[in-house]
C-alpha cells in the first residue's frame, strides 16, 4: 500500500473551509466515508496545530436534510467579528438543484469544533433569476466586508451560458441578497467551479485578512477552477462598482494564469492569522485506475499547504511550501560547485529517494546559445513539453532532476528547465515529464509544463525545489513562479525497490550547480483517528 508522508489523504476531494481558529488549524474536505468514489459526499474534518500532523475527526456535515440530501458540496469558512466561525456550503437538494446552506459550531468552546448545526433558514441562496442554471451554482467563497459594512460572498455559476462569480450581500451572514451584477463574468468559458477571491500586496509575502481594512496599493485575485486546472486573474476591486476589474483581459482562456500546471484542482485559500500569511490548498486526484484506488483503500490527496503571495511587479502569484514542512527534514546532504556538461548525470546519494526534499540552484555559464521563443507554445505548453523532452538537446537545457528512477532508468520522472530568448526577455520552460514514470501502460502519464519570465542578464541562477512523497512529486521552479504537482506510480515503488535520483544536463551549454541540498523526509502523522 502506498503510504503518504506529507499530504492529507482519505478518499479526499476538494479542500473546503480551511481556517485557523483559537490555536487550531481546521481542514474540511469533500469525503466519501464508504469508498473511493465520488458518491455519498460529506464534509470530512481534520485538525492540526502545525499544518503537518493531522488528527481526523468525525464528519462535520452529512447529507441529512432536504437542502443537502444529494450532497454536501464545497464551501468556505468565514470568522465573523473575530470569534464566530461560520461555514457556507453547497447542498444538492431534493429537487436536484444546487443551493447554499449555512452551518454554525454547536459549541464554540470546543477547541476542535467537532459538531456543527445547520441554520434554520437554509437554504440561504437559491439558483433563481434570469440566466441562472440551477445545476451550475456552487462553491461559495469566504466572506469579506465592503465599505458599507455589509458582508459579501461570491458563488461560482453559469450565467447565460458563461462562467461567472455571482455577488451577494448580507448584514448578518444569514440572509442574503443578490447584487444586480456579477463580481466578474467572462464569455471565454462556461461554469466556474471553486472561485476564490482575496487581496494581496505586490512584493509582500504577508497575507491580508478580507474581514479587515485592505491597505492602499493592494491588488485582488480572482481564482476559478475550469478545464481541469485552477486559473486566476490579478486586478483591482472597484469599490464604487462593487466589481472585480482585471488588469489584463485575455479572450483565450488557454492563456489565463494558472495556480499549478499539474494535477491540482479546486484549491481554496485562507488567511492564517497565527503567522500573518495566506495559505492555499489544492486537491490532487489519482491518475491510476479506480480498481487501484479500491486496493489502496483511499483516493485523492491534498497537496502540501503553500504560502501564496504576489510578486513585486504585481502580475504573477508566487507559491512556496509552508515553512513547517521543513520540520520533517532529516539527514541533510549537500554538494557545492558541481559542473554539469552536456550529457552529465550526477547521482544524488545518501537520502531517502522515496520521501525527499531537494533544493537545487542551476547557474548558467552563458546565455548566448538560448533558442528562440515561439509565443504559440503558450497555447499548449504540455504539447511543447512532449516535443522538447528531457532527452532532446537544446541550446540551454534541458537540465534539472530525475527522480523515482529505477536501476536501468526504464522508469523515471524528469523535472527540468529550458531557456529561450524572446524579443523582450528570456522565457524559462519548466516541465514535469511523466511519460516514462511507470512501466504500467494503462496510467495517465502526461508531460506537464509552464513558462515563466526571468531576467537572466541580472540573475543567472534558476532554482528548483522538488518534494517527493512516493506517488507525489511536487515541484517549484524559479522561486515559486511555476508549480507542478504530479502523481506517479512506478512499478519499482509498488515493489519497494530501490530508486535513484539525479541532477542532469542534456543541453549543449554547461550548467553549474553552486548549491544542491537534499533531505530525507520523516513520515507525518496524517489523519490519525481521534481516540
Amino acid at each position: 500500500m502506498d503510504s503518504r508522508s506529507l499530504d492529507i489523504y482519505d478518499n479526499t476531494k476538494d479542500p473546503s473551509g480551511p481556517m485557523y481558529y483559537n490555536g487550531i488549524y481546521h481542514e474540511f474536505y469533500q469525503h466519501n466515508p464508504d469508498g473511493t468514489t465520488g458518491n455519498n459526499i460529506v464534509w470530512g474534518h481534520s485538525v492540526s496545530t502545525d499544518l503537518v500532523n493531522w488528527l481526523r475527526l468525525e464528519p462535520a456535515m452529512v447529507r441529512d436534510t432536504p437542502n443537502d440530501i444529494n450532497g454536501c458540496w464545497t464551501g468556505s469558512s468565514t470568522i465573523l467579528n473575530g470569534d464566530q466561525p461560520v461555514i457556507i456550503y453547497t447542498g444538492g437538494d431534493s429537487q436536484d438543484r444546487q443551493v447554499q446552506n449555512i452551518v454554525l459550531p454547536k459549541n464554540k468552546s470546543d477547541p476542535y469544533l467537532r459538531e456543527w448545526t445547520k441554520a434554520g433558514n437554509n437554504p440561504v441562496l437559491l439558483p433563481v433569476g434570469p440566466g441562472m442554471n440551477p445545476v451550475q451554482f456552487r462553491d461559495p467563497t469566504t466572506g469579506w466586508i465592503g465599505p458599507d459594512g455589509l458582508w459579501r460572498i461570491a458563488v461560482g455559476a453559469e450565467l447565460n451560458g458563461y462562467g461567472a462569480a455571482l455577488l451577494y450581500k448580507s448584514e448578518d451572514f444569514l440572509s442574503w441578497t443578490r447584487v444586480d451584477h456579477p463580481l466578474y463574468t467572462s464569455n471565454a468559458s462556461a461554469m466556474w467551479e471553486c472561485p476564490d477571491f482575496f487581496a494581496v500586496l505586490p512584493g509582500n509575502n504577508a497575507g491580508l485578512d478580507l474581514s479587515a481594512a485592505i491597505p492602499k496599493g493592494a491588488k485582488h485575485v480572482l481564482k476559478m477552477s475550469l478545464d481541469s486546472s485552477d486559473k486566476y486573474m490579478v486586478g483591482v476591486y472597484d469599490l464604487k462598482r462593487d466589481a472585480f476589474v482585471p488588469d489584463t483581459v485575455l479572450d483565450d482562456r488557454r492563456l489565463w494564469s494558472r495556480i499549478d500546471h499539474g494535477s491540482f484542482y479546486a484549491s481554496k485559500s485562507f488567511f492564517d492569522s497565527k503567522k500573518g500569511r495566506r495559505i492555499v490548498w489544492g486537491w490532487s486526484n489519482e491518475t491510476d485506475s479506480p480498481l487501484d484506488d479500491v486496493a489502496k483503500g483511499w483516493a485523492g490527496i491534498h497537496a502540501i499547504p503553500r504560502t501564496i503571495w504576489l510578486d513585486s511587479d504585481g502580475k504573477q502569484l508566487l507559491q512556496w511550501p509552508i515553512d513547517e514542512i521543513e520540520s520533517l527534514r532529516r539527514n541533510e546532504i549537500s554538494h557545492q560547485e558541481l559542473e554539469l556538461k552536456k550529457g552529465d548525470l550526477f547521482e544524488i546519494k545518501g537520502t531517502d529517494t522515496l520521501q525527499a526534499d531537494v533544493e537545487v540552484d542551476f547557474e548558467l555559464t552563458s546565455i548566448d546559445s538560448a533558442d528562440p521563443f515561439d509565443p504559440s507554445w503558450l497555447l499548449d505548453v504540455e504539447k511543447h513539453c512532449r516535443e522538447a523532452g528531457a532527452s532532446v538537446q537544446g541550446g540551454i537545457g534541458p537540465f534539472g532532476l530525475v527522480v523515482l528512477a529505477s536501476d536501468n532508468m526504464e522508469e523515471h520522472t524528469a523535472v527540468h528547465f529550458r531557456v529561450y530568448k524572446s524579443q523582450q526577455s528570456y522565457m524559462v520552460l519548466m516541465c514535469s515529464d511523466l511519460r516514462r514514470s511507470s512501466l504500467r501502460p494503462e496510467l495517465y502519464t502526461p508531460a506537464y509544463g509552464g513558462f515563466f519570465e526571468f531576467d537572466l542578464e541580472k540573475e543567472r541562477k534558476i532554482s528548483l525545489r522538488t518534494l517527493i512523497d512516493r506517488s507525489a512529486v511536487e515541484s517549484f521552479g524559479g522561486g515559486g513562479k511555476v508549480c507542478i504537482m504530479a502523481r506517479v506510480y512506478p512499478v519499482a515503488l509498488a515493489a519497494d525497490d530501490r530508486v535513484h535520483m539525479y541532477a542532469f544536463n542534456n543541453g549543449s551549454t554547461t550548467v553549474r550547480v553552486p548549491q544542491l541540498r537534499a533531505w530525507s523526509m520523516m513520515t507525518a502523522q496524517v489523519n490519525v483517528n481521534k481516540g
